[in-house]
């Protein structure tokens, strides 16, 4: 058996992955809230290698290299925009939203607007939830909307809801759903309605990452990419060298 191949193989799938992860990051750096991924590799027994020549000598077991993906929830810069209906979380947590199948959704994408109807939605159009449900305005008020620190929303003197915020146990078993918004599906996480996250009005979170950082990895990933192609085609040449020569009856 080949190890060596086996080994530049699975670095080829592990560099390929890396790649996809990256051009997912580069896709997501100009949404605001969105949660890079970052790759990580990790040897696992693979199979056994065959006996060698000695007598009582036992198959011995070899591993490759895998690569596995998680999702990077550290916090990204928050940015002064103004406007009156942008908020940002400042410390761990999520805004809840109304998705169109009936599921809630979970994000930190605080770019919400008031549809003509007057609810708070997100800029997909989603609702943003409160403590009692979607979150409704007066279209036709046109005192300045306040957000408290509290998640607290107001029209002038007129409470008219409050930012739900939950936050989870394990933030890593969420399911990404696009666009910075996570479901909770995994039957093992754990939801909290506490949190203590403060909400900016007038801010938006930028992503984790930038272009700039990601590019820098493609290339890192490129060159290990093309190494383990060379280190195939290596083998290649060996093997079809040791078949002719082998092979030849002259």
């Amino acid at each position: 058996m080949n190890v060596s191949l086996y080994h530049a193989a699975a670095g080829l799938t592990a560099s390929d992955r890396w790649q996809e992860v990256i051009g997912e990051n580069m896709a997501g750096s100009s949404i605001p809230g969105f949660k890079r991924q970052d790759l990580s590799f990790a040897a696992i027994q693979a199979g056994l290698m065959q006996p060698g020549a000695q007598a009582g000598s036992r198959p011995q077991p070899f591993a490759i290299p895998r690569a596995s993906a998680s999702t990077n929830f550290s916090p990204g810069e928050l940015r002064y925009s103004g406007a009156k209906t942008d908020v940002a979380l400042e410390g761990g947590g999520f805004f809840t939203v109304q998705l169109p199948d009936g599921n809630t959704g979970y994000t930190r994408d605080g770019e919400f607007k008031v549809s003509v109807d007057g609810q708070l939605v997100t800029k997909q159009g989603f609702p943003v939830l409160g403590s009692n449900g979607p979150i409704q305005l007066d279209p036709r008020n046109p005192t300045t909307i306040s957000i408290s620190a509290k998640g607290e929303i107001s029209q002038g003197i007129e409470v008219k809801g409050s930012l739900k915020v939950v936050s989870f146990d394990d933030p890593q078993k969420l399911t990404q759903a696009g666009g910075g918004m996570y479901l909770a599906t995994h039957p093992e996480i754990q939801k909290n309605d506490e949190t203590n996250a403060v909400v900016r009005q007038g801010y938006v979170e930028a992503s984790n990452t930038t272009p700039l950082a990601e590019m820098a990895h493609m290339m890192s990933a490129m060159r290990t990419f093309e190494t383990n192609q060379r280190m195939i085609q290596l083998h290649d040449d060996r093997l079809n060298k040791a078949i002719n020569e082998l092979g030849s009856t002259t």
